[in-house]
């Protein structure tokens, strides 16, 4: 005599739950910070933000601390936060970071593993495609991943952590470069193929020298007041 299952076919999966309220407002904030919905120099008052996420005010103070700690924000207890802007000082001292990190990877990435070479056209080529589009800050994610991946394979996890540790200054300067200056956009473009072009040639002082050029523009681009 046959068994009957124990489960049936049509058993509904659960939803996953929601994220805690604090985690929701956390993402709220940080994402329009970077993206540069809310600018340096906006002030955010805690009941608007709890009105926009749809939440109390307590999950909001959890979240402003979060972003106090990582340097996005001023906090001003019971009362809101300001966002902080990019200074002139912070800009210095991102590229002198990156260009350490980045020419050091880039003469490493010689000679390229076939996957390293796969995985950079791809992201290019989704760079060209999300600028053809105007989404800038999905562009400027596409360009941190660019670097990122080249920083990835040089096999450095402290330098990796180090790197990634940048990624939301990275961000942020990214789309203000791009919307102070839209040329920009297509000549990073072609200097990110101008990178992977040496990479791809064997050529390791050829990319180092390309990363130099392309990370220190940065400074000269984005604006911001000293600290």
């Amino acid at each position: 005599m046959p068994v009957a299952p124990t489960t049936s076919p049509t058993t509904r999966k659960v939803d996953p739950k929601p994220p805690p309220a604090a985690e929701r407002v956390y993402t709220h904030i940080k994402e329009a910070v970077l993206d540069r919905r809310y600018e340096g120099g906006t002030f955010l008052t805690e009941g608007d933000l709890a009105e926009a996420v749809g939440v109390s005010r307590t999950p909001v103070r959890e979240a402003l601390l979060r972003l106090e700690v990582e340097g996005l924000i001023k906090l001003y207890p019971k009362k809101g936060a300001l966002v902080l802007a990019v200074s002139a000082q912070e800009i210095a001292d991102v590229v002198e970071t990156r260009l350490l990190v980045e020419e050091f990877a880039a003469r490493k990435a010689v000679p390229a593993p076939a996957q390293l070479i796969s995985r950079l056209e791809q992201l290019l080529e989704e760079q060209r495609e999300l600028a053809e589009a105007g989404d800038l800050a999905a562009v400027s994610v596409k360009d941190r991943c660019f670097h990122a991946e080249i920083v990835k394979n040089a096999g450095n996890e402290i330098l990796s952590r180090l790197y990634d540790q940048l990624r939301d200054r990275q961000l942020r300067m990214g789309v203000a470069v791009m919307e102070a200056h839209p040329g920009r956009i297509a000549a990073n473009i072609t200097e990110h193929a101008e990178l992977l072009e040496a990479i791809r040639a064997g050529d390791a002082e050829g990319a180092a020298q390309v990363v130099r050029r392309h990370v220190s523009r940065v400074r000269v681009l984005v604006r911001g007041d000293d600290r």
